[in-house]
Order: structure tokens, then sequence, then C-alpha cells
């Protein structure tokens, strides 16, 4: 691990996350509502929002998940980040974060609540990257990829899904 990340990690004070990588919340909004009432697929209440940070490296990867809530992701710095996305109608996309916009690299990236989604460092390196969530995240709302469900669902995706469900 190279001595920027494990400066992160001390400094952040972050702590490895169930999909890979390691995290912090940073925030969750003292403001709630019934979530329920607007979506059925949430058990109650809801915080109107929250942030993480995340940082993954090297070879690491953020496996493919999925959870009820929008996440809108911020690049900080670091190695351009791939989110790779499958759509519920099974579009895979792949989001590039990162700082070189005339490469198609972007500072900010939406995934929407119920898609399937993980991460990786094509070239390597660390990223630091945000994640907000609306509404805010709780882990009962996080569902974690099994390999041979994707796979029968989206064959045409075998890579991608190989690669982020270990």
């Amino acid at each position: 691990m190279e001595t920027r990340v494990h400066e992160l990690i001390a400094t952040l004070d972050l702590i490895p996350h169930p999909e890979g990588g390691y995290y912090r919340e940073t925030y969750k909004s003292d403001l709630c509502f019934d979530a329920n009432k607007e979506r059925p697929t949430f058990s109650g209440r809801r915080s109107c929002g929250a942030a993480i940070y995340f940082l993954l490296e090297g070879n690491n990867i953020s496996r493919m998940h999925r959870i009820k809530a929008d996440e809108l992701w911020h690049f900080y710095e670091g190695a351009a980040l791939s989110v790779h996305v499958i759509h519920p109608d099974g579009t895979l996309e792949e989001i590039r974060l990162g700082t070189d916009t005339a490469r198609g690299e972007t500072f900010q990236a939406l995934v929407k609540a119920g898609c399937w989604f993980g991460a990786s460092l094509p070239n390597g390196g660390h990223a630091l990257v945000g994640c907000t969530t609306h509404p805010g995240f709780e882990f009962e709302d996080f569902h974690m990829a099994e390999r041979a469900d994707l796979l029968n669902q989206w064959p045409e995706h075998e890579t991608i899904i190989k690669k982020l469900t270990p």
C-alpha cells in the first residue's frame, strides 16, 4: 500500500467497507422523513441525505451491489476510477471519475437507485471519492450481488460481472 493511501486511511479515519475499499460516513442529515410513504421499497424513516469518503487502491474493487437510494459520486484525488453500472433495462455503462475531462472523465456522476454497480481502478494507483445518497444510506438498503444471479440475467456482461463479483 502506498504512503499516500496509508496517510488518507489514518487522517480520514477510514475503515474497511463490506464491498471493498475503505470508507467513513462524514454526514447524515438530522432531517428525516417516512420514506415508505414515498417509495414502498423503504421500510420506514430515513435521513434526507448522507455522505461518505470512499477510497479504493491498487487492484482492489468495489464489489457489484445496489442500494435503494440515488448515489452521487464526487472525485477528490488520485487515479481515474471506473464505476460500472448495470441499469434495470440491462444497459451497461462505464462512468470514469477523474480530472481529465477532455478524455471523458467527470468530477461527479449519478448512479440511480436500483442499479447494480461496482468500481475499479483501470490503471492502478488510488482514488479518493465521496458518495452522497438521497435519502440517507442505511445498510439495510444495501444488497451485495451474487455472481450467478447477475450472469443468469445479463450473460452479455460476463466480463465485468466476473471482475466485480469475486
